[in-house]
């Protein structure tokens, strides 16, 4: 009799494991799905809360009836009901993963442009990662891909692990990415522990696959321009930056070519200091009447000889520099010399720059005149506290500080205007008043026609190796560029989103002003206040 009221005192306990193996079977049944192990967990975990409550004598007699066992009923269903809730969850979630970007510049969050470029995708496009480890901050951008396009797909491969698909793709280095569709495959870029997969690189890549034309941007010598070939300081990681998008880079003398080659893209003539011969400004002139696109980028104290070229679009260059007398650039350590831009024009090139910045150190201003058929958008202006200044032969600025400002002033401008016999006639979009004037009226056909396309900007210096990757000078060049190429799915400049700053950045004279109030008039206030004190008690 003993034996068996110590074995019913024992038997109840078995219904706490029971609760554990029903929970854990019901958990892993909603998320993996009823596979023998959740069922039998879930079956022997209703077993064992049976016997523990329902076959033992304690059980029979006094467990059901206390009130203590109607409170723990409802403390088990309510358990249960919240453990099945968080189960029910979980499993929606995994089948239906979503993401919400609380950060305040969304830098988990896809570029605009890489989401129409990957939603564009018409046929299956997979990214391939040879790198023995997969680092979890590339996983995160090729998932937000995957997530964009359902087109998209990506693997990370170990080349030690599958040496035969390596030897297929051809991979001589750890990192090594390549893009491929159908039959289409390119080495994208190398991955390393310094250098991840880059966002504007496989956007970039995305769009060349659907891109059946090929693009080439010719920059001009012969006229002292800045350099491409890295021999010295010029434009390489502005070329870089174009091959990177699909371009092919080329020199171009006009001189020996006597005409702009025909699968031009776009002519790029970057701060020139010598003349242009006028045989090579009716080259340029020629090819843009034929629906070419130029991009003229002129340092000021220069003279090219481009005059007659930039009259029929109605620009001028100023001799004078923009100098920018509010102190902005000083809390960046840039000089009045340097203009910092953050008003851009509403175009293409720039509307997506928001308030961000670029700087133009020595810039020229650009005038632009109303001509009928040419729309023109200034797409670079200084801040309203800017002046133009003169300067010296011998290369000095003299000007007076307490002269009122004279800003803002055009620093870069975008025209375009339709091709052939129309450009003359043809009505000013940007300006109806002026169409009315000349009798002209927009229609579809010109509106959609093809055009010649022009961008000015008063300063070469900004795009040059070490300042190209500087702020927003970089987009500035390329979306340029972009534009310029007449590419309806071109994809602008993407830079990397980025944690806002929120350090406060002080002119010397307020950290000369913080220190003397923190290190002398605190603790001077402080004995002040002790010595008072003292007097009181006294």
């Amino acid at each position: 009799m003993k034996s068996t009221v110590a074995y019913q005192k024992y038997v109840k306990f078995l219904a706490l494991p029971g609760l554990v193996l029903v929970t854990a079977g019901l958990l892993a049944g909603l998320l993996a799905g009823w596979t023998p192990l959740p069922t039998g967990l879930l079956i022997g975990g209703l077993g064992l809360l049976l016997v523990g409550f329902g076959f033992s004598e304690y059980g029979r007699n006094q467990f059901w009836s206390q009130r203590s066992t109607e409170a723990g009923a409802n403390a088990l269903v309510s358990t249960l009901a919240v453990l099945a809730i968080l189960g029910l969850v979980n499993f929606l979630a995994v089948r239906y993963s979503s993401r919400v970007d609380l950060t305040e510049n969304q830098i988990f969050t896809l570029a605009p442009q890489s989401q129409q470029v990957v939603q564009a995708l018409e046929a299956p496009t997979s990214v391939s990662i040879f790198d023995p480890a997969q680092n979890p901050q590339d996983r995160q951008l090729l998932e937000s891909y995957r997530r964009a396009g359902s087109q998209f797909s990506f693997e990370f491969v170990n080349p030690y692990d599958n040496p035969r698909k390596a030897q297929e793709f051809g991979v001589t280095q750890p990192g090594t990415v390549f893009l491929e569709q159908g039959e289409t495959r390119r080495q994208l870029q190398t991955v390393s522990p310094t250098e991840r997969l880059s966002e504007r690189t496989l956007t970039n890549g995305l769009a060349q696959l659907s891109n059946e034309s090929a693009l080439t941007a010719y920059f001009t010598q012969g006229h002292q321009e800045f350099a491409i070939d890295g021999s010295e300081t010029g434009f390489l990681q502005a070329a870089t930056a174009l091959e990177e998008k699909g371009f092919t880079v080329q020199p171009l003398d006009l001189a020996t070519a006597g005409q702009v080659p025909a699968e031009a893209s776009v002519v790029i003539v970057a701060g020139p200091a010598a003349e242009f011969f006028d045989a090579e400004v009716e080259a340029l002139n020629t090819y843009l009447d034929g629906g070419g696109s130029l991009m003229l980028l002129i340092d000021p104290r220069t003279t090219p000889n481009l005059d007659s070229l930039l009259d029929g679009w109605g620009v001028t260059l100023d001799n004078r520099i923009v100098l920018d007398t509010s102190g902005a650039g000083q809390l960046v350590g840039l000089g009045p010399a340097a203009p910092l831009v953050t008003d851009y024009g509403d175009h293409p090139i720039t509307r997506d720059f928001g308030g961000g910045r670029s700087f133009f150190p020595l810039v020229r201003p650009v005038n632009v005149e109303e001509v009928p058929g040419v729309t023109a958008v200034p797409i670079l202006s200084s801040n309203a506290q800017s002046r133009a200044e003169v300067l010296s032969a011998e290369g000095e600025l003299q000007f007076d500080e307490n002269a009122p400002p004279s800003g803002p002033y055009t620093l870069g401008v975008a025209l375009s205007r339709p091709v052939g016999e129309a450009a003359s006639t043809a009505p000013d979009t940007a300006n109806p008043a002026a169409n009315l004037e000349n009798g002209l009226e927009a229609s579809p056909e010109t509106e959609g026609g093809p055009e010649s396309r022009l961008v000015v900007i008063g300063n070469a210096t900004f795009a040059t190796d070490g300042l190209f990757e500087q702020q927003l000078n970089g987009d500035v060049f390329l979306n340029s560029v972009n534009w310029l190429s007449q590419q309806n799915d071109a994809t602008l400049s993407i830079r990397p989103r980025e944690v806002t700053n929120r350090r406060i950045v002080m002119t010397v004279q307020q950290q000369i002003g913080l220190g003397i109030f923190a290190l002398l008039v605190l603790p001077l206030l402080g004995f002040i206040l002790a010595f008072l004190m003292w007097l009181r008690r006294r």
